[in-house]
């Protein structure tokens, strides 16, 4: 039985379909049953348990032989890095005891050790925790998520213009939460005895301009960048719903990345969805 938590977020949910279409049994973490109501029609068994329940996750984690471990991004309103840490902590603690046999974890590039820099720091931290534990562990890195211009669509469908923290002919390597959760779906069927650091990528590098290209050719209307200055950026995050503290750790993972901080793997994996066919499924959704 393979366990997902963080079974009903994109990565996640990405992960349990490819499972289920190899005809793996797989079991959903989440706090609110409805929440897993298409993964359950698919074939999905659904365990109701709050990550911070360090007893109730271990009980879940015991029913099966390997999981999947997403750490889910806590409500920008409030301090992101304290409560996402403490999300850290509370998994690997329910992984003491729990039986398994390998535990699949998604991080992110350019994951570094370091205080109060988003992802990067949060997640670098996940990593080094589950390392030190005693159950193999499996990590895959993956580039920046397609999805979080995916959740632009409706301010680019009302304006025409796609907000962004990056310059508009920046390239990044970027990737789909359906390539992630093939990539995981794949290590969580690998023995246990695989244990490298894998990084995960789409089919090549895109920049903002390629995206808001993407959205000018799915919603056929002409979209254009609006680049937001790196003196405005903190501000903008409070304006998103941002507390001052999560947007000051937000601006600087944005920093990182625009300063070319973050690593540059050699021989990444690459999935195969493109940032187009990324985009025109995204549209098609919300018709």
């Amino acid at each position: 039985m393979h366990i997902i938590l963080g079974g009903t977020g994109q990565v996640g949910s990405a992960t349990a379909n490819a499972l289920l279409k190899r005809g793996e049994p797989v079991t959903i973490i989440t706090r609110d049953a409805d929440h897993g109501s298409d993964l359950k029609a698919a074939g999905a068994c659904i365990a109701v348990a709050d990550i911070r329940d360090v007893a109730g996750l271990r009980e879940v984690f015991r029913a099966g032989t390997c999981a999947f471990l997403l750490n889910p991004p806590a409500a920008p309103a409030g301090d992101t890095d304290a409560e996402e840490r403490a999300n850290v902590a509370a998994i690997v603690e329910a992984l003491d005891g729990s039986g398994l046999e390998k535990v699949v974890a998604v991080s992110t590039y350019g994951a570094r050790p370091g205080k109060r820099c988003g992802d990067l720091t949060v997640l670098h931290e996940f990593e080094r925790r589950l390392n030190a534990q005693s159950i193999p562990t499996a990590i895959n890195r993956g580039a920046y998520y397609m999805s979080n211009w995916g959740g632009m669509l409706d301010v680019v469908r009302g304006s025409g213009k796609l907000p962004s923290f990056f310059p508009a002919d920046m390239a990044l390597p970027m990737v789909a939460p359906e390539d992630l959760g093939e990539a995981a779906a794949r290590r969580l069927l690998e023995p246990a005895s695989d244990t490298d650091l894998r990084y995960v990528e789409g089919p090549e590098h895109y920049t903002p301009r390629d995206v808001a290209d993407a959205f000018s050719e799915a919603l056929e209307m002409t979209v254009e960048v609006a680049a937001i200055p790196r003196e405005a950026w903190e501000e903008t995050f409070i304006q998103f719903g941002f507390s001052e503290a999560a947007a000051q750790s937000y601006a600087c993972m944005t920093r990182t990345v625009v300063d070319g901080e973050a690593e540059k793997p050699e021989d990444p994996e690459r999935g195969p969805t493109t940032m187009r066919d990324y985009i025109k499924n995204v549209v098609r959704a919300a018709k």
